[in-house]
């Protein structure tokens, strides 16, 4: 197995220009991290750093940036001296350092071999690296040596390979100490909301606890970080993100009071959540912090029996197809159910007690960004204890497009309780229903709804005739 051995010699790596004068700025001199994140897969990073600077030009390499940052989007800018630096140049160097792309740089020139014996002392030989393809192949005066026993000793570290991904300028400079601000875009974080839902056994109220959850693959670390996330969908056009739409017209960006939950505001269509504690985001983790709390919200349980427009257009046999009655929650997100905020999209999971008083999951739904004052419906699944049966009674084609159609829907209750059981029909083209055992709702112009009371361990039979016409 081949190991691999590097010199390190004084080379400066960044710079480009020895005319120029360089510098350096790492995470050692961090002042401030900001970050943003996006529902598409995008994060807005603002890092703040002291640096020195020589008077004139300069070459600065700005390291520990996100591997999957978006060069186009980044600015820089001096926070205590405004205009006091001016870019001429500006590169997004990503050739990092490793043992494949160090031998690659070494194709064609000379490396030394050095071989090791029993008595750990070793004997070297320069030789000609030939071929890295599939396995290194080296020349050794008139011999050729398709592997070494040994290691490999490299003079140098190439000028154009790098440790991290690095942000190079080079600057006009006004002053030797500055406090500086680069701001970019990356890909690969991503947030998400997740929700858990823990409802009483009497189904009539739950307390909600909201969490935030991101995944960060950008390829930085992002420590002790202020934290907002943006509910919405931003639109990003390819290889051109207009940075300044997430600035106010001064440059800076708005921050928010710390409080003990998130700070929601209006954001152009957006809704901004502000994570009032700082956070570490670092590579390669997935994290929650919480988003919202909301205890005793009232909570509506809903059983719907839902048709199929087709069951209107042909004749059926005996046996219709198997339909299940679907069970859902409903809860109203305003301030007298003790929420009324926006509410990000994502998952929401509902647990409830047993007799034992332990939560077992009960279902869970995802829901799209929900505004204040709307209702939040989620469906929990099948009911076990409900049964819907559907028997097409008569059909009749009346005309081309008018069709009539007869059906006896039975509905039984087998749960310890009273339920309402709503049947939602979804009619096609124009329709009248022509005689019913209960009333209806005309929900919309496209669906019939019948609200049926079904008492514990009872059953209910409805009928209904309509003629639609398509």
């Amino acid at each position: 197995m081949l190991s691999l051995i590097v010199m390190m010699l004084p080379v400066d790596i960044a710079a480009g220009q020895d005319a120029l004068q360089s510098r350096r700025t790492s995470l050692d001199d961090q002042t401030d991290v900001a970050i943003t994140v996006y529902n598409n897969n995008l994060a807005l990073v603002r890092d703040r750093r002291d640096v020195e600077l020589e008077n004139g030009e300069v070459t600065l390499t700005f390291m520990d940036v996100a591997q999957q940052i978006k060069p186009e989007t980044v600015s820089i800018r001096s926070l205590s001296n405004p205009g006091g630096i001016r870019i001429l140049e500006q590169n997004y160097e990503f050739d990092l350092i490793s043992p494949s792309k160090l031998m690659e740089k070494f194709v064609g020139k000379q490396v030394e071999l050095r071989s090791f014996n029993s008595k750990n002392t070793f004997t070297s030989e320069m030789a000609t690296l030939l071929s890295v393809n599939e396995s290194p192949v080296y020349q050794v005066g008139n011999d050729i040596h398709l592997r070494h026993p040994g290691s490999v000793v490299l003079p140098e570290i190439p000028n154009n390979l790098i440790a991290k991904p690095s942000l190079i300028w080079t600057l006009d400079s006004d002053a030797d100490k500055q406090s500086i601000e680069a701001t970019y875009l990356t890909q690969g974080i991503q947030w998400s909301a997740d929700y858990v839902l823990t409802m009483n056994r009497e189904e009539t109220t739950m307390d909600i606890a909201g969490w935030v959850t991101l995944v960060n693959l950008s390829g930085a670390q992002y420590t002790d970080a202020k934290l907002k996330i943006v509910a919405g969908d931003v639109n990003v056009i390819t290889n051109n993100v207009a940075l300044d739409y997430f600035a106010d017209s001064d440059g800076a960006f708005n921050s928010a009071l710390l409080q003990s939950m998130p700070v929601e505001e209006s954001f152009a269509e957006y809704h901004l959540y502000t994570i009032p504690r700082r956070t570490t985001i670092k590579q390669n983790q997935s994290k929650q912090v919480r988003l919202l709390s909301a205890n005793t919200v009232k909570v509506e349980k809903l059983y719907e029996y839902r048709g199929q427009e087709y069951f209107f257009s042909q004749r059926f046999p005996q046996v219709m197809p198997e339909q299940k009655v679907g069970v859902f929650v409903k809860f109203r997100n305003d301030e007298e159910n003790s929420l009324g905020i926006p509410l990000p999209g994502g998952t929401m999971r509902v647990y409830q007690e047993d007799s034992e008083s332990m939560l077992q999951f009960a279902g869970e739904d995802r829901i799209q960004h929900t505004p204040k004052d709307e209702d939040v419906r989620l469906r929990m699944g099948n009911a076990f204890d409900v049964v819907g049966e559907r028997v097409q009674k008569d059909y009749k084609v009346i005309a081309s497009n008018v069709h009539e159609s007869e059906y006896e829907i039975t509905l039984r209750n087998h749960k310890e309780s009273n339920i309402v059981v709503d049947v939602v029909e979804p009619m096609p083209g124009d329709w009248q229903v022509l005689s019913s055992s209960h009333q209806h709702e005309k929900r919309d112009a496209r669906t019939a709804v019948y609200s049926i009371p079904v008492e514990q361990d009872g059953e209910v039979v409805l009928k209904y005739r309509v003629r639609v016409r398509f």
